[in-house]
């Protein structure tokens, strides 16, 4: 399927939703639609896997000898042929796929259920959720489906009116997707596209599990590179990858796109909001990453309650060699005294009460290989507020840390209309200096959100990767001359867009006003003796 047809198959989607949600919440609708897709996805891969194991054996019907039989699939005919057989069929698939969907539960069998109304779909589909949850052999699959409520009043008062609203959406999604191939791919890009409607229409709340597509290339394209020597190009392989606040999972994703899927040892996710959670490891699965391939934890970043980043053994400590970031913007919490104890601070120290942006710096700094890079999006206020932020970010510059600083325009986001900076950091970078971009300035209007064109982000990149300087765009600055400044890295203090005014000299104007009344006179008094001759009045001479 080409990309103009992954597009339209999500635009299709999206019309569905926009639909029939109603009077529903977008972010509540948003839960139940791409579940359902995720249901479809899993469905279509454990039939191919299914067809794949049992070979000569699977029952390959024309629709009208499956329907004879009284089943909605191929595998539920092939589960009533051989019902001794089936539990050694469900090994091989848990051991194969990891998972298993019992006949009822594939996404045919339960759009048949809705395409004909039938008063069951609704514990059907909470039974098929439940199944997959508890019954398949990874933990990525753990209570995937936990916050998906089938039975909440907002699909309606009553069990028939809920069951009713469920067959409605589910039967306009099957023929949604109907008029499309069944290509896998497909459904992960259309995923990814209603995820991105879903936050453009949820405003403030999509900040918690969305960055915007064209900011996330820009974090994707400068981790990928090669973090000691950028000009050389993109790296052959990453070993391991981490986004720390990662939301749906799409930078994750974007990192992955760019380095191909065999270009990734493992990628490791963490989210702190369960629903957000689902929603990445759905993902994550939906965009053919198997579950070997990734980790994503359920937890909060700044207690640090993530067991394989607690390593006390120095030497065994995880460390990765890309981390991406779009932490919440200046968050409020609760640092304990103990903090300044903890080895993700003590050599930089704790971030202020009233802005958690540094903790989340320092937590992905401390956990970043020495020849390792980090790309973080963070509010202004970092670059110059003073206090213990001034502290930590005096200390980053001191070491030799901060390698760019990168001015965004501002209303890019959903969730906010502030502009937003890039901070890529390094354990061990060689130039002396830090390079700061100022792309302030650099965008096209758009109806509620500024966008960047593919041009603004290849320009962005480039510049980190050439490490060029361009007239009020960017500049490379020692750290002799950031010192003077106070470690203040405001960004217009080094580069600054505003044109410059000219200075007048008012002595030169003067003698030049001077010379030009000079001409006008000679000029009248050539030319009122020309009126003479013809005889005819002069004109007034200036003077007069």
């Amino acid at each position: 399927m080409n990309g103009s047809s992954q597009k339209q198959l999500g635009k299709t989607l999206w019309n569905i939703a926009d639909q029939l949600r109603g009077a529903m919440n977008a972010d509540d609708f948003r839960d139940y639609m791409l579940s359902f897709l995720f249901l479809r996805y899993l469905s279509y891969n454990y039939e191919v896997a299914a067809k794949k194991e049992l070979g000569k054996d699977y029952p390959d019907y024309p629709i009208d000898i499956l329907l004879q039989t009284g089943a909605s699939t191929p595998l539920q005919a092939w589960y009533q042929e051989n019902p001794d057989d089936v539990a050694e069929f469900e090994k091989q698939m848990r051991r194969k796929v990891h998972y298993v969907i019992q006949p009822p539960h594939l996404w045919n069998s339960i759009a048949s259920m809705a395409r004909t109304q039938s008063d069951e779909l609704l514990k059907t589909l909470q039974d098929g959720f439940k199944y997959i949850e508890t019954e398949s052999f990874q933990s990525a699959f753990l209570g995937l489906f936990s916050e998906i409520n089938l039975y909440s009043e907002k699909l309606g008062k009553t069990q028939a009116d809920k069951n009713g609203k469920l067959c409605s959406i589910i039967a306009e999604i099957a023929k949604g997707l109907a008029e499309f191939s069944a290509d896998v791919d497909a459904l992960g890009d259309a995923y990814e596209y209603l995820i991105g409607q879903f936050a453009a229409g949820s405003g403030k709340k999509a900040g918690e599990f969305y960055t915007p597509q064209q900011i996330s290339d820009i974090l994707s394209a400068i981790v990928t590179l090669d973090s000691q020597e950028p000009k050389t190009g993109k790296k052959d392989r990453l070993a391991s990858v981490l986004d720390f606040a990662c939301g749906s999972g799409s930078l994750l994703l974007n990192v992955r796109k760019r380095m191909g899927p065999h270009g990734i040892g493992k990628i490791y996710g963490q989210e702190k909001n369960i629903t957000t959670y689902n929603l990445a490891r759905m993902n994550m699965l939906l965009h053919g990453v198997k579950d070997t391939e990734f980790e994503i934890y359920h937890g909060d970043t700044l207690t640090n309650d993530w067991d394989i980043l607690r390593e006390p053994n120095p030497a065994r400590k995880p460390q990765f060699d890309a981390i991406v970031a779009n932490p919440p913007f200046s968050y409020r919490w609760e640092p304990t005294e103990a903090m300044g104890d903890d080895v993700r601070f003590k050599n930089h120290g704790v971030a202020p009460k009233s802005a958690a942006d540094f903790a989340f710096l320092l937590h992905g700094f401390h956990f970043l290989k020495d020849e390792g890079v980090m790309a973080i999006i963070l509010p202004h206020g970092v670059l110059f507020r003073g206090g213990a932020e001034e502290r930590i970010r005096t200390k980053l510059l001191k070491d030799g840390h901060i390698d760019t600083v990168i001015g965004l325009p501002a209303n890019l986001f959903y969730s906010t209309g502030i502009p937003v900076c890039i901070l890529v950091l390094k354990k061990c970078k060689k130039p002396d200096d830090v390079l700061f971009i100022n792309a302030a300035d650099h965008f096209v209007k758009g109806k509620r959100q500024n966008q960047l064109t593919d041009e603004h982000i290849a320009k962005i990149v480039n510049t980190y990767q050439f490490r060029t300087e361009e007239h009020r765009y960017s500049k490379r600055v020692g750290m002799e001359r950031i010192a003077k400044e106070g470690y203040n890295l405001n960004i217009s203090r080094y580069v600054s867009t505003s044109e410059q005014e000219i200075e007048i000299d008012l002595l030169a104007t003067h003698r030049e006003l001077v010379e030009i009344e000079k001409q006008i006179r000679n000029s009248t008094a050539k030319h009122n003796a020309f009126l003479k001759e013809l005889g005819l009045s002069p004109l007034p001479t200036p003077e007069e």
